[in-house]
């Protein structure tokens, strides 16, 4: 698995952009790694569409998409879906309906392997979530279980820990003082 000091890999996958577009095929968009250049990216990974905790990361995710944006940071989620079946999921599931980031669909699991966070068994993407500064580079990584939602809180004061470039303490948040080394 890739980890803290790594390049993100480069890709370029359909997603899901709008719901409300004229024609279904309107809805779809290719985006790459380079499609948000100069940002910060909070890559995340779900196992399967249609599923029961999926769909409450990614609400939350949605929930606190204008408070990444604050910061500079695009989110981008993605599974191992295709685009079809994720816009069929965003039409039935209410929460994802008005999702305002884009849904990757990996179907030939090029940035998952790539990312190295296929499930030995499943095949499908662990919950992984990859913190990546606007140069390219992997600033933190998170991996649960398949069976455990993510706190995307804690990937919030992630970025915010981060984007100091200072020490910061346990449970630190932002506005609060950070570490000067003696």
């Amino acid at each position: 698995m890739l980890t803290v000091g790594d390049r993100l890999p480069s890709f370029e996958l359909q997603a899901v952009t709008r719901l409300d577009a004229p024609s279904p095929d309107q809805a779809f968009e290719t985006l790459s790694d380079q499609s948000y250049a100069g940002k910060w990216l909070v890559l995340f990974a779900w196992p399967k569409d249609f599923t029961f905790v999926c769909p409450t990361e990614i609400a939350a995710f949605g929930k606190l998409n204008e408070e990444f944006a604050d910061r500079d940071a695009q989110i981008l989620g993605f599974s191992t879906d295709s685009e079809f079946v994720h816009r069929a999921w965003r039409m039935h599931q209410e929460e994802l309906r008005d999702l305002p980031f884009p849904m990757l669909a990996d179907l030939k699991r090029e940035l998952a392997s790539a990312l190295g966070i296929l499930h030995k068994q499943e095949g499908v993407c662990l919950r992984a979530t990859f913190i990546v500064d606007p140069e390219g580079i992997i600033r933190h990584v998170s991996v649960y279980d398949l069976s455990v939602g993510r706190n995307v809180q804690e990937v919030l004061r992630t970025l915010d820990a981060l984007q100091t470039d200072e020490l910061c303490p346990c449970n630190w948040q932002k506005g609060q003082d950070t570490l000067q080394a003696a």
